[in-house]
């Protein structure tokens, strides 16, 4: 192995056993707990939205009005970043922090290019008329992939730390916990997109 290839890596303290969680982590159990109450805030939002839905007979089809084909690219673009988050958290954990953080930035990658598409649906459902205060359709539209957006852009903010850190030879202790946790988020935001898109979207 070269220098350089040495310099790369860095050394991977082994994963400590709590006392009271086991193999999970304080930092774990924190997320997981926090996950859950955003999930229910998740829930009622779409919830409220198919009450809103069900109670009116005149709710336009979201695919007559809504650019699917594009948002699928953007939601597979998010999907892909989940597998991408999987091989940052491996380097990681192999003490690579080349590979980790080349894959770490990939994921913020797919995170930016999902909020540049956001941000371009926005202004042309706009532009079209499909406004805030036009309607319950596009009030609860804008309500929740708004909210799952500022999650995207949490999580890009996040995995950039995460990378910074990493590549400083950080975060790589207790079994490169620290990115888990951030793998546990981006997770989280791809798994709720997927309902939000299908719920909101797809569903005629």
């Amino acid at each position: 192995m070269s220098a350089r290839s040495e310099a790369s890596y860095a050394a991977v303290t082994p994963p400590i056993t709590d006392p009271t969680f086991g193999a999970a982590t304080t930092g774990k159990v924190g997320m997981w707990i926090f996950l859950v109450t955003d999930a229910l805030m998740f829930g009622g939002l779409l919830l409220a939205y198919g009450i809103l839905r069900a109670g009116n007979k005149e709710w336009p089809t979201p695919t007559s009005v809504l650019g699917i084909p594009f948002t699928a690219v953007m939601t597979f673009v998010l999907i892909v970043s989940s597998l991408t988050m999987v091989l940052g958290l491996d380097g990681a954990k192999k003490g690579n922090r080349r590979e980790a953080v080349k894959w770490l930035l990939a994921t913020a990658g797919g995170g930016i290019f999902f909020l540049c598409g956001q941000v371009y649906e926005y202004r042309h459902l706009i532009h079209e008329g499909f406004t805030l205060p036009s309607g319950n359709f596009p009030a609860t539209f804008y309500v929740i992939t708004s909210f799952h957006g500022a999650h995207v852009f949490t999580g890009v903010c996040y995995l950039l730390i995460t990378a910074f850190g990493v590549w400083r030879g950080k975060h790589l202790e207790n079994g490169a916990n620290f990115v888990e946790i951030t793998g546990l988020f981006w997770h989280f935001v791809d798994l709720i997109w997927i309902l939000v898109f299908t719920l909101v979207y797809l569903i005629p």
